[in-house]
């Protein structure tokens, strides 16, 4: 099970990756880079941040799903109300509030995987 955690803030990606280490993840630092990895790597799932300078995560999850659109995007913002909404226009299946406890990334990532999937790895 791969996926790829999208944010300009390199301690927050060391940190997703932290609360996700049952997983394979892949890390990508902003929203060029998340496009490129995914053509690359077709993670089963990316949580991607929204605001990044060189490619907002709206526009990146856009082309992501423009390219897969059967891609599984759950957006990460500290704005909600501000910049959730154009997360959701663009296609995530979901939004993370900045900050949340590890229960609920963890909860929230396993409601979008296929749960037989990821035991057949074990």
């Amino acid at each position: 099970m791969k996926i790829m955690i999208v944010d300009d803030d390199e301690s927050i990606v060391e940190v997703l990756s932290l609360m996700l280490s049952e997983f394979q993840v892949i890390k990508a630092y902003s929203g060029r880079e998340a496009v490129i990895m995914y053509k690359l790597l077709k993670p089963d799932l990316v949580l991607m941040d929204i605001i990044m300078p060189d490619l907002s995560g709206d526009k990146a999850t856009r082309e992501i799903l423009k390219f897969d659109p059967g891609a599984k995007i759950i957006g990460i913002t500290a704005y909600e109300k501000h910049k959730g909404d154009e997360m959701l226009e663009a296609g995530v299946l979901d939004l993370l509030l900045k900050p949340f406890r590890k229960s609920q990334l963890v909860e929230t990532v396993k409601k979008y995987i296929d749960i037989k999937y990821l035991d057949d790895e074990r």
